[in-house]
């Protein structure tokens, strides 16, 4: 039988979040059914809640960046036991038979992926429902191993802000002699830098703050670079393989393009609006330059990406919360009061009135 679950949702794009009961699913043979112990707070949560980018769904219980506990599984799974730490990134299907799939880029399906919470169910047309909640039913295909000696707190931001920046760093192959920039250092550019200087780049932090020197560095960092400063532009003209863009805001482009190589590459991974200002279409004919875009990953990638970060001792910075505190957080967010990441410790529902 479906069963009542706990959770916090959001009413409408206005209300505050608030306690919410719905019903999941009553397992499939190849699902797996997880009692949540953390979930991350991603800025996609608050876009969707507020329906910024349009085409919300409510109630909405949010929540992509899930850790838990296998508590079930259906009678055809075979990679998963009760007991296992798992996670649940932002994705919970997809039609499995086309190119995209096949190559395990679930994320590019065909057909459209379905998404951990805000989307339909493929099978039977009900809502799915995120990570602000006690318990999710997933498919066996789209729950990943949470590699022993991996911080299950630390581990939940891994399965959206982790596996965007991991994603086109591997695409495009960045490694031992690349000389890669990230821009912005929020939850997506703190981790492009732990992730490139792990992979052997030479790393640098374009950033608009003065002052963040030292946090770049401990971050990975190798130099940092006022964006806003001309001659500390002019110094890097020309310089740059890769710039991992994580800017969830319109802003110009045309001075990193300036930065890069010839064959160099500017990847957007935090910006959905349309490009404003335009970009140079001269910037990139003169130096063969390109503006690309990425989008999370699929599942092998992201199981590789967590086995690389238990291998490397790397998590994302973290502030722990409780669930009734999740509009407070949204508000810190807005002002980038945070350090790096939120994550909501879901014992804290036992709290809820």
């Amino acid at each position: 039988m479906p069963q009542t679950i706990r959770g916090y949702a959001a009413q409408s794009a206005t209300q505050p979040l608030g306690p919410f009961r719905f019903e999941r699913r009553d397992p499939r043979p190849d699902d797996v059914v997880i009692d949540i112990l953390y979930c991350g707070v991603c800025h996609s949560d608050l876009h969707q809640v507020r329906n910024e980018w349009g085409g919300s769904i409510y109630p909405m219980v949010p929540g992509h960046e899930i850790i838990g506990r296998v508590s079930a599984v259906g009678a055809t799974v075979s990679q998963f036991k009760v007991g296992d730490m798992v996670g649940v990134g932002c994705m919970v299907d997809s039609c499995q038979h086309c190119e995209a799939c096949a190559h395990g880029l679930e994320q590019y399906c065909e057909e459209g992926a379905t998404f951990t919470y805000n989307s339909t169910d493929r099978h039977d047309g009900s809502p799915t429902h995120g990570g602000y909640s006690e318990r999710i039913v997933t498919s066996e295909k789209f729950v990943l191993h949470i590699p022993d000696g991996l911080d299950p707190k630390a581990a939940a931001p891994l399965l959206c802000a982790g596996i965007t920046t991991w994603s086109p760093l591997r695409h495009w192959n960045i490694g031992k002699g690349s000389k890669v920039a990230v821009v912005g250092l929020g939850g997506l550019g703190h981790m492009g830098l732990k992730f490139a200087k792990a992979l052997g780049a030479e790393v640098t932090l374009f950033t608009r703050s003065p002052g963040k020197e030292a946090e770049a560095r401990r971050l990975g960092a190798d130099h940092v670079v006022l964006s806003t400063d001309a001659s500390q532009m002019k110094a890097v003209s020309s310089h740059f393989d890769f710039i991992l863009d994580t800017v969830p805001h319109q802003h110009d482009l045309n001075p990193y393009l300036a930065t890069l190589k010839l064959d160099g590459t500017l990847c957007l991974v935090g910006l959905l609006e349309p490009l404003d200002p335009p970009a140079s279409a001269g910037q990139l004919i003169r130096k063969r330059r390109a503006i690309v875009g990425s989008l999370i990953g699929g599942i092998p990638e992201t199981q590789e990406m967590l086995d690389f970060c238990a291998q490397h001792g790397i998590g994302a910075d973290v502030e722990m919360i409780d669930i009734q505190d999740i509009d407070h957080a949204y508000e810190r967010m807005l002002k980038s009061d945070v350090r790096y990441r939120f994550v909501i410790d879901l014992a804290s529902l036992d709290k809820a009135a």
